[in-house]
């Protein structure tokens, strides 16, 4: 089976790759971009594979996604290829719009020309898995519910509107063109090779330097969080056993308040390298840097997932708590410094974004 990831050089394209060339026999072609938050290195030991092939590819160009198709002849895709920071969202709505919505229609329409053309067997067995955020469902706040498969979508920031809008054409080409979709949403990952823009990478690396921890508004609001490991071996499950037309909610079972997550963090980090090691006085604690912020516009207080229907129907449940995930996460941060300080020295300053 060879299976076309897009956007397979980001944080969870990347990890994807590497379950698929590391625990299956299966092939795999990574069509990416190569922007800002794409980067090759997160897959450096794995792309001499001989089952591995790299197309630099804008899913927006359909000139370039028929030649990739027509020479690599997948039998799946995987589509994770996306602008997926709120915050950029908020300042520079466009590539969101672009990306998000043009390119997965323009990805859905190679597609559909693509699977037209195969015989019957291959045609019954091909499958498109569109990859996308629990955001679309908007926000929890005030309840103690779960999102399900069947939440009504609520989008609140340009980002999530713009994967609401995706969602939305991949079900449409599956009901009216026949294309055999399957969608799936996602809680907050995290995990090692994550870009250094979002939360917890951005924590831990600004802990490190001994720079303020920016918590936004009062830092309750509440997330759940899937090691992107997890994440990674449910997304092959669906692409490879779930059912067309269905939708799959993953989640990790980790609801953490934010700022719960950055004391998590400085604890781990006290532990590790504590800060009078490096030249701070005895005593001084990662705590002591975080600093509360302007929340972001339109900020959602609460997402929370409920992944029963893949745990009854797919038999996947993550392997990972939160306490054992995110050690891994900051020990991997200290270990790998070479590859997050090559990120920094490109365009992200980690600097704030999304403030209006």
């Amino acid at each position: 089976m060879k299976i076309l990831v897009t956007g397979g050089a980001g944080f969870i394209g990347s990890a994807v790759i590497r379950h698929i060339i590391d625990h299956t026999t299966n092939s795999v072609v990574n069509v990416d971009k190569l922007t800002y938050a794409g980067n090759l290195e997160s897959l450096t030991g794995w792309e001499d594979n001989p089952r591995y092939a790299f197309e630099q590819v804008d899913i927006c160009d359909r000139e370039a996604l028929e030649r990739v198709f027509t020479t690599h002849q997948p039998d799946a895709v995987m589509h994770l290829a996306a602008e997926s920071h709120v915050d950029r969202s908020i300042d520079g709505p466009a590539a969101f719009v672009e990306t998000n919505i043009i390119g997965t229609y323009t990805l859905l329409e190679v597609c559909r020309q693509y699977w037209n053309g195969l015989d019957d067997k291959r045609q019954a067995a091909f499958r498109f898995h569109h990859i996308s955020t629990d955001e679309v469902y908007g926000d929890l706040h005030g309840t103690d519910e779960l999102f399900t498969e069947t939440t009504p979508y609520a989008p609140s920031s340009p980002y999530s509107a713009s994967k609401a809008s995706s969602d939305h054409l991949v079900r449409a080409w599956q009901r009216t063109y026949g294309l055999p979709t399957i969608v799936t949403n996602c809680s907050n990952n995290y995990g090692p090779y994550h870009f250094p823009e979002k939360l917890i990478p951005l924590m831990i690396l600004n802990a490190l330097e001994g720079k303020s921890l920016p918590v936004y508004g009062n830092g309750l609001q509440v997330r759940d969080w899937l090691f992107v490991d997890d994440h990674a071996r449910a997304l092959y499950q669906v692409v490879t056993k779930g059912a067309v037309g269905e939708t799959y909610n993953i989640g990790g079972h980790n609801e953490k308040q934010n700022i719960e997550v950055v004391k998590t963090i400085c604890a781990i980090m006290d532990e590790l390298v504590p800060m009078h090691k490096r030249g701070y006085l005895e005593g001084t604690q990662h705590a002591s840097l975080i600093t509360y912020v302007q929340d972001r516009p339109g900020h959602d207080v609460r997402y929370a997932i409920d992944a029963g229907k893949i745990e009854r129907e797919l038999g996947w449940t993550p392997q990972e708590t939160f306490e054992s995930g995110i050690r891994k996460t900051v020990e991997w941060y200290l270990t790998n410094r070479e590859w997050w300080q090559r990120v920094l020295d490109g365009s992200y300053t980690r600097e704030r974004l999304g403030a209006n």
